[in-house]
C-alpha cells in the first residue's frame, strides 16, 4: 500500500459509525508510518492502539498548537498562533499542570457521582418534554443537547438562557469548514462574554465552579478563558455523544434493549466504538524511538484515535457493537497528561441518559432510513445534525 499523502476521512457508505477503510489497512501493515501533510510537512500517521497510547503517555510530545502541523486542509492555522489563554489543550507542562491541579478536584469521580440525582432530575424532565411534544421529534434538539448544556451551564454558573450563543459559537469552532475568521470571532464573543460573568461573580460569588476559582491565582482572563474551554467541551461531546450513540443503539434493536443490563459497561463500548473525538495530533519535542521508527524532532504525529479504539489487536471483533463488551482501556477521552477533564461528569450523564431513553421509550426508533439522517462532515467531533425518531404513543 502507498504511503497516504492526506489522512483518510471519508467513512464507508452505509456505515456512519465506522472509520474510514483506509486506516485499518494502514494499521495492518504498519501501525506507525510516514505522512504527507496538505502543507507539505513530512510527519507521521499512528493508527494502532499500542502506538497511539504510547505517544499520548509519553511527555516528549507536545501539544502546543505553534508546534504542529494539521492533517486537514480545512484546519490550518496561522504561523505563530498559541492555545487562547484557557485552553487546555493546546499547552504543555507546566503551565497545563498548573491549570490542571486547579480544576481537577472539581471534577473528580465522587464529585460527579454526586450530581447523578440531579442529572437524572434534568435527564427525566427533558424526557417528558419529547412524550409531550409527541412522535416524530427530533432527538437532537428536545434531549440530546439540552441536558449537557444545561448541566454543565449549572456546573460553572452560567445563565442556561444563554446556552444557545455558546452552542452556536461552539459549532462554528468544532467545524472544519469554518474560516480562521469566523473561529476568531466566535472566540472573541464567548470571552468577552464569560470575561463580563467572571467579573461580577468576583463581586457575588454563587455556588457554582466560576465563583470558586475566582479565590484562586488565575487572572480573569485565565478564569474566563478555561470558562469558554469548560462550556464548549461540556456542550459540544456529550451531546453528540447521546445523539451519535442512539442513533448507533437504534441501528441494532438488541443493542438498545441489552444497554439497561449493565449501563457502565454499555457506555464504555459506545465511548469506544464512535470515538467521536476521532483524530488528535502531536509534536515531537526531540528524537523519538517508536514502533522501530525514529520520529525526529519537529514532526508531527496525527494520532487516528478512531482506529486505535477499533484496533483488533486490543478489541476483538472491533467492528460489532457489543453493549456487553468489557472496552475498558480506550481511547475516546484521550490518555496521559491531557486526557479529558470533565470525562466522569459526561460518564455520569450517559450513563443515566441512554436507560433512561430505552425505559421511557421502549419502542424508538427512527423516523428516517438510517441513510437520511443528516451526518456532520466536517467536524472535529463527530455526530449528526439531527436525529428523527418515533414511537408507540
Amino acid at each position: 500500500m502507498q504511503e497516504p499523502t492526506t489522512l483518510p476521512t471519508a467513512r464507508p457508505a452505509g456505515r456512519p459509525f465506522n472509520p474510514p477503510a483506509e486506516l485499518a489497512g494502514l494499521r495492518a501493515e504498519r501501525p506507525l508510518r510516514r505522512m504527507s501533510y496538505p502543507d507539505g510537512h513530512e510527519g507521521w500517521l499512528a493508527t494502532g492502539y499500542d502506538v497511539v497510547r504510547a505517544v499520548l503517555a509519553d511527555p516528549r510530545f507536545s501539544s502546543r498548537y505553534e508546534l504542529m502541523h494539521f492533517p486537514f486542509p480545512e484546519q490550518e492555522i496561522p504561523d505563530g498562533f498559541t492555545a487562547p489563554l484557557g485552553d487546555l489543550t493546546g499547552i504543555d507542562p507546566p503551565e497545563h499542570t498548573r491549570y490542571r491541579k486547579l480544576l481537577a478536584g472539581r471534577f473528580t469521580v465522587r464529585r460527579m457521582r454526586l450530581l447523578t440525582a440531579r442529572v437524572e432530575e434534568v435527564t427525566a424532565r427533558q424526557l417528558d418534554v419529547l412524550a409531550e411534544h409527541g412522535p416524530p421529534a427530533d432527538l437532537v434538539a428536545m434531549s440530546a443537547q439540552p441536558v449537557p448544556a444545561l448541566l454543565i451551564c449549572e456546573l460553572l454558573g452560567v445563565p442556561y438562557a444563554d446556552h444557545e450563543l455558546f452552542q452556536r459559537h461552539t459549532a462554528t469552532l468544532v467545524s472544519m469548514d469554518s474560516s480562521a475568521e469566523e473561529k476568531g470571532a466566535a472566540i472573541n464573543d464567548l470571552y468577552g462574554y464569560l470575561h463580563e460573568l467572571v467579573i461580577a461573580k468576583q463581586v457575588t460569588p454563587t455556588d457554582d465552579v466560576l465563583s470558586d476559582l475566582t479565590r484562586s491565582d488565575l487572572t480573569d482572563g485565565e478564569l474566563a478563558g478555561i470558562g469558554v474551554f469548560l462550556l464548549g467541551a461540556g456542550l459540544d461531546t456529550t451531546a453528540s455523544m447521546l445523539a451519535l450513540g442512539t442513533f448507533a443503539l437504534l441501528c441494532e434493536p438488541a443493542q438498545f434493549a441489552a444497554l439497561r443490563d449493565d449501563p457502565e459497561r454499555a457506555v464504555e463500548e459506545l465511548l469506544r466504538y464512535l470515538t467521536v473525538g476521532h483524530t488528535g495530533v502531536r509534536a515531537a519535542l526531540e528524537d523519538v524511538e517508536l514502533a522501530g521508527e525514529t520520529i525526529r524532532a519537529g514532526e508531527s504525529v496525527t494520532l487516528a484515535l478512531q482506529a486505535a479504539d477499533r484496533d483488533p489487536s486490543r478489541f476483538p471483533d472491533p467492528d460489532v457493537l457489543d453493549v456487553r463488551r468489557q472496552a475498558s482501556g480506550h481511547l475516546a477521552f484521550g490518555h496521559g497528561a491531557h486526557q479529558c477533564l470533565g470525562q466522569q461528569l459526561a460518564r455520569v450523564e450517559l450513563r443515566v441518559a441512554f436507560p433512561a431513553l430505552a425505559e421511557r421509550f421502549p419502542t424508538l426508533r427512527l423516523a428516517v432510513d438510517p441513510a437520511e439522517v443528516p451526518m456532520r462532515g466536517n467536524a472535529n467531533i463527530h455526530g449528526v445534525h439531527r436525529l428523527p425518531v418515533t414511537w408507540d404513543r
